[in-house]
């Protein structure tokens, strides 16, 4: 029974650098909403096109090294090489990490880095409070901001001019026709 009442912490740490750093708190449902909108609009987009990619949502553990372990929120894997039963071993074509308190200090520099060192091509970091999403593709080795994507609040409320100073539609670099809308990223959103 005492299996049933709590979750196995083994299950839910990352590795950085050699250390354990704990995923508690639990993520919120908000942040499950945006992870589960992401992941629903590349997989359809991607799943039965003949494109080589796959999707993964939060709870698949990414090696990149000796020292590094990761859960990140959503990510599409494109070497199926690299896909085994126990996790993903080398780097994701794209990760998105959604950003919470505990969790955004390591998402946006050290995860940035390791990311960038391990030839991730492209890494968002989206933020549910500011309704934003920093794209990064990586050029010569090293991660390049390519755009900042912004859905306002009362943005249904703005006219067509007013819309027009907004990039709400993020292109998917991996491929030409591939597009993830901030409305469904945030649909149901708080």
């Amino acid at each position: 029974m005492a299996d049933n009442l709590a979750y196995q912490e083994e299950d839910w740490e990352e590795l950085l650098d050699g250390e354990v750093v704990l995923m508690s708190p639990r993520p919120r449902i908000d942040h499950n909403r945006i992870a589960l909108n992401i992941a629903n609009s590349l997989k359809n987009q991607i799943e039965g096109t003949g494109k080589p990619c796959e999707t993964f949502v939060d709870g698949t553990d990414v090696y990149l090294g000796e020292k590094d372990r990761v859960i990140p929120d959503v990510m599409i894997i494109c070497k199926k090489e690299i896909i085994r039963e126990d996790g993903i071993h080398g780097a994701p074509s794209l990760i998105v990490e959604i950003l919470s308190p505990s969790t955004r200090k390591r998402d946006k520099g050290y995860k940035k880095d390791l990311y960038e060192r391990y030839g991730v091509l492209e890494y968002w970091i989206v933020s549910p409070t500011e309704r934003t999403v920093e794209v990064y593709l990586l050029e010569d080795g090293q991660y390049r901001l390519d755009e900042v994507y912004e859905l306002p609040s009362g943005y249904d409320s703005l006219d067509k001019e007013e819309r027009k100073i907004y990039k709400t539609v993020i292109p998917v670099s991996l491929y030409d026709d591939v597009f993830v809308p901030l409305k469904s990223m945030f649909r149901n959103v708080t």
